[in-house]
């Protein structure tokens, strides 16, 4: 990486897991803990333990960008098991029924398209959502179900790209955050009349890291220098790069505005060496500080 493993590890970065079925994600951060030697260590967006992926790892300071990639849009494919309905809205769940599925394309295509754009959807009982306090899946496995609201959520694509050698049709799903896609798998089923639930989920894309960046855990587990893989936090960040030194420098090191002569805007901002400093937001004449990435007045 270029940098001794001091600096790198107080730097920190972001990690592109492809994680395992099996593991929850705050496995992975616990294992990673270990694997870097790092005490802080977050990701960005829960994956369920049966589903496989991008899950952005972030260590030490780069921890600051999670809440950013988190709201980020994300791209999953699922398998669409139509005719049986369970607890879960999940394979991994108890069967409550199950139906003939006679479904034609032009059915299913139809079906697809009302649940593309701006939707509402019912949070699950298996969700971590909290209610009073307590998680909803705690609830849900006492057998106590609570009234929730809908919550707003964007479909962008939504489309069947194949089918199975089970028959499970195979969905592309590219939406915004908060979607539970096993919720969409059973809301598409009960509107066809079949009923359905989620077989099989992998997501291949958040914001900016595409499945093909990811590293799997064998790898990373494995590996004689993991931090080969770390990228920097900048990364996480699409907006255009300013560097600044001199007065700006100093204020912008502690936290303040600094004069920016750049078009309003959000940008990142670097020292004269090349470190990340900071995303900021530009009037046309001032930078304001939206999220340092250094430590407040460090030389």
């Amino acid at each position: 990486m270029g940098i001794d493993a001091e600096k790198r590890a107080a730097l920190g970065g972001v990690l592109v897991v492809d994680k395992p079925a099996g593991w929850t994600s705050m496995d992975v951060c616990a294992k990673l803990r270990g694997v870097f030697h790092q005490k802080r260590v977050g990701h960005g967006g829960t994956l369920d333990p049966m589903a496989t992926g991008v899950l952005p790892v972030f260590l030490g300071r780069a921890t600051r960008a999670v809440e950013y990639v988190t709201e980020g849009e994300k791209e999953y494919i699922a398998a669409l098991r139509l005719g049986l309905i369970t607890d879960t809205q999940d394979t991994t769940g108890t069967i409550l029924e199950e139906r003939e599925a006679t479904v034609t394309g032009e059915q299913l295509e139809a079906v697809l398209a009302r649940f593309t754009g701006e939707i509402e959807q019912l949070p699950p009982m298996y969700s971590a959502i909290k209610v009073q306090g307590k998680k909803l899946y705690e609830l849900a496995r006492k057998g106590i179900e609570v009234e929730r609201k809908p919550r707003p959520v964007t479909i962008r694509t939504l489309e069947a790209v194949g089918r199975s050698d089970e028959g499970d049709v195979t969905l592309r799903v590219v939406c915004s955050k908060g979607t539970y896609v096993r919720t969409l798998c059973h809301d598409i089923g009960q509107t066809l009349g079949c009923g359905g639930c989620m077989a099989a989920l992998r997501r291949v894309r958040v914001g900016a890291f595409p499945i093909e960046q990811a590293v799997s855990m064998e790898t990373l587990i494995s590996a004689d220098d993991p931090w080969q893989y770390i990228r920097p936090v900048e990364d996480c960040f699409p907006q255009p790069s300013v560097t600044i030194g001199g007065t700006a420098l100093k204020r912008a090191r502690n936290g303040n505005p600094f004069f920016l002569a750049k078009p309003a805007g959000e940008y990142k901002v670097f020292d004269e060496d090349g470190n990340f400093l900071l995303l900021g937001r530009c009037d046309g004449r001032e930078c304001r500080v939206v999220k340092t990435f250094c430590e407040v007045g460090q030389p």
